[in-house]
């Protein structure tokens, strides 16, 4: 009798044990494809943290890559996804339209795909998560405009192929609209890096003299127009940016055209992109868009 009992007990114990492996290795299965915009930003280097932190806590395997602001390499990445048959693809878009075709071919292979700070305009995707941009936009609007006591001319250094950016002008153009003595006089496209942004605001206080403030829709805009206000000696023109990364807060920490940023937070938007995927993964329902909060900050906040 005792012999059986052990044997049982033996034969419950084996059960619970190989279980429980089964659970962990099920869980260390699942595989999920990232590709970035990019791994050059501050921004984009604390998001990636955001989802590894995250996705080591569910047992998930990460496969990240960077687009680096090519289309082309991001739907190749998209591609060789696909073809590893990962469990589920996180896609920050080069270009929100353009990446289109390489969502279509995630949803023809039945891989649920997400998006992360930047949205993608055409393909079906489960959900968006990122920071609240047209908040962040009527904030960077607002600062700039108390700023100006409500007068002068002003410009956005703009990046018009991704939406979160577009985003981002809205809220903007919404906040300068309710002081008819800004007026918006350039509205032009610095890519989102440093020298291009600066090449344009080099133009634009060129064609502007009476230019007063620069909206920079994030800090390598901002950064850039900085560069140009520099160069011009233009240092009474207000700058304000966005993402508040360290070269930027150090920048207005010490007094410089760069006023202000709207602060995001990265990690929050990559913690919550693996949540999103967590929940999909056990079958709950998950938001179609999931805002993160945003900030701003300034000389005397930064301190």
């Amino acid at each position: 009798m005792k012999k059986l009992l052990m044997f049982s007990l033996c034969i419950v114990i084996a059960s619970t044990f190989f279980t429980s492996c089964a659970k962990k290795q099920n869980a260390a299965a699942r595989t999920i494809g990232v590709t970035l915009l990019t791994r050059g930003h501050v921004f984009y280097k604390d998001l990636e943290e955001g989802l590894r932190t995250e996705a080591a806590k569910n047992g998930y395997e990460l496969i990240v890559t960077a687009a680096e602001f090519d289309a082309s390499k991001q739907i190749a990445q998209i591609e060789d996804f696909i073809t590893r048959k990962v469990d589920a693809m996180i896609v920050c878009p080069v270009d929100s339209k353009g990446i289109g075709a390489g969502i279509r071919k995630v949803n023809e292979a039945g891989i649920p795909v997400f998006t992360a700070d930047i949205s993608a305009q055409e393909g079906i995707v489960v959900s968006h998560i990122a920071s609240d941009n047209v908040a962040g936009g009527r904030l960077a609007g607002e600062y700039l405009a108390k700023l100006l006591n409500g007068q002068g001319a002003v410009a956005i250094i703009n990046h018009p192929a991704v939406t979160s950016v577009l985003d981002r002008v809205q809220g903007f153009r919404e906040a300068i609209a309710k002081y008819p003595g800004i007026k918006i006089v350039a509205d032009v496209a610095g890519d989102g890096v440093r020298d291009k942004a600066m090449q344009v605001a080099c133009d634009v206080l060129q064609a502007h003299p009476d230019l007063k403030g620069i909206f920079g829709i994030n800090d390598d805009s901002a950064l850039g127009a900085l560069d140009a206000t520099l160069q011009f000696k233009r240092t009474t023109i207000a700058i304000i940016g966005y993402d508040a990364t360290p070269p930027a807060v150090d920048a207005i920490v010490k007094g410089t055209p760069l006023k202000a940023d709207v602060i995001q937070y990265p990690k929050k938007i990559g913690a919550g992109t693996i949540e999103m995927i967590r929940d999909h993964f056990a079958g709950k329902s998950v938001p179609k868009i999931v805002p993160v909060e945003v900030g701003i900050i300034d000389k005397a906040s930064a301190k």
